[in-house]
């Protein structure tokens, strides 16, 4: 039986939720939570602590350690990992494309192409050819990428995003379990584990 539930707050432009976009389908079934997939923004957030920009950029030493920290993590999961050109990219779209995409079993995949075409294969994911191709490869109708642009998809990111803020998440990836914050792809294991012994 599925115990409680796990939500996992994901950014297509981070990096580091790359890693965990790429794991947490096997982690979770292995330990038999429930995850809900949460696409949002992290831009409103940095704005609202007044960057106008990813830290990464804002603090060229902390960029620089980022990209090689994330050369190991990759190497380690047995993933490539490329930086991306421009970075951070735009995510808009993809985010709003994943809220409907997310709605069939194939969601998942999708977001897993997205991350691949941005950091294995290097490519924009601001260009709707790049979506398009992501939908194709998981199975999934490219007129998605039409329904995701009506305001009241548009609306549901805007709110998704207020909710991460309401939670206090400041970062990418990030999984919360009830009132527990957990922050980081090196916190995956650990929000698993404390997911599994919560109550349903």
């Amino acid at each position: 039986m599925t115990k409680a539930k796990l939500n996992f707050w994901f950014e297509f432009a981070s990096t580091y939720s790359y890693l965990s976009v790429m794991r947490l389908p096997d982690l979770a079934a292995a330990t038999d939570v429930k995850v809900s997939w949460r696409p949002f923004l992290l831009g409103p957030i940095f704005k609202s602590q007044g960057w106008d920009t990813s830290p990464f950029v804002v603090y060229p030493a902390k960029g620089k350690h980022m990209l090689r920290d994330m050369e190991r993590r990759a190497e380690r999961c047995g993933l490539r990992f490329r930086h991306p050109s421009p970075f951070p990219q735009n995510s808009l779209l993809a985010a709003r494309v994943a809220q409907i995409a997310l709605e069939e079993p194939q969601g998942v995949t999708f977001c897993q192409n997205v991350y691949l075409m941005q950091f294995d294969e290097g490519q924009n994911i601001e260009e709707p050819e790049v979506i398009a191709a992501c939908l194709e490869a998981a199975k999934l109708p490219t007129d998605i990428i039409e329904r995701a642009q009506e305001v009241p998809n548009k609306h549901r990111l805007r709110e998704t995003t207020e909710e991460a803020m309401r939670h206090g998440i400041f970062g990418a990836p990030s999984f919360t379990v009830g009132d527990e914050l957990f922050w980081g792809d090196d916190r995956l294991e650990a929000a698993l584990e404390w997911a599994a012994k919560a109550e349903p």
